[in-house]
């Protein structure tokens, strides 16, 4: 058994993000979670400007990743924070999750590889496309997997995350409003679970244009919690073996037969 925590957090109006996110650590350490997982675009509004975003970008080692390290090692949690990480090469920044163990060590970073463009919105006026999938990493207490908002409406990622090896993904998100937008939240996390047989995390931002309702789903599919559309510690307890058994009971990865569709998939 472990404890994740969703820091369903707005942007600070005073822009002190890492204040906001220290009360959240400590709210989460006092809880007795082992995880911190907080929304996308953390550091920086995604509202911005393009210009005024990229000029706002830092590197993974500039001083918004230095204090959330800090934060982590402070308070004794493994950490996911997001970034609007400076490209090196010179284009416009990347969308960025971070992974710190409870030392304030990097333990990986994940550059968002699918941009929303739909709806009359196009992230990459903003950001670069990342071009890697996220390897999960072994924790004390789970094997993690990560994605980014728009990456849970493709399955291929969370299905390469469970063959190698997690048993909880974790999306933080901005998940826009819109028609149908919480119930394709609701439902996704919920379908991500169901055909990985894995526990699904989702925290999203709780500002006036999106719509909160950080969520975990567990390896059956069933939501078993979700917090509302306000600010809100939505503070979790997982029971890892959850994933043996629904793996044993239906043993869909073992029968999958990939020669028949993968060719088909890389098209």
């Amino acid at each position: 058994m472990y404890k994740i925590a969703l820091a369903q957090m707005p942007h600070p109006a005073d822009g002190n993000v890492v204040a906001a996110a220290r009360q959240q650590a400590q709210d989460a350490a006092n809880a007795g979670a082992q995880l911190l997982v907080f929304p996308e675009c953390l550091m920086t509004p995604f509202e911005k400007t393009p210009e005024d975003f990229a000029a706002s970008a830092q590197p993974l080692e500039g001083p918004f990743a230095q204090a959330m390290r800090q934060m982590a090692r402070e308070f004794g949690l493994w950490v996911v924070f997001t970034m609007n990480e400076e490209n090196s090469k010179g284009g416009a920044p990347y969308n960025t999750a971070v992974v710190v163990d409870d030392q304030g060590r990097l333990v990986n970073r994940y550059r968002k590889t699918h941009l929303y463009i739909a709806h009359g919105l196009d992230e990459s006026q903003k950001m670069s496309f990342g071009k890697e999938l996220f390897p999960p990493v072994e924790t004390p207490f789970c094997t993690l997997g990560l994605g980014i908002c728009y990456d849970l409406r493709f399955p291929e990622m969370a299905r390469v995350a469970a063959l190698a090896g997690a048993d909880l993904l974790v999306f933080p998100t901005a998940w826009v409003k819109g028609p149908h937008k919480l119930n394709h939240w609701r439902t996704l996390l919920a379908a991500r679970a169901i055909e990985n047989e894995l526990f699904v995390a989702g925290c999203c931002r709780p500002d006036s244009n999106y719509v909160g309702h950080s969520l975990v789903a567990d390896p059956l599919g069933n939501i078993i919690a979700e917090a509302g559309e306000g600010s809100e510690l939505l503070v979790v307890e997982i029971d890892r073996d959850q994933v043996v058994s629904a793996r044993d009971a239906m043993p869909c990865l073992e029968h999958r037969r990939p020669t028949l569709y993968q060719p088909l998939i890389a098209q």
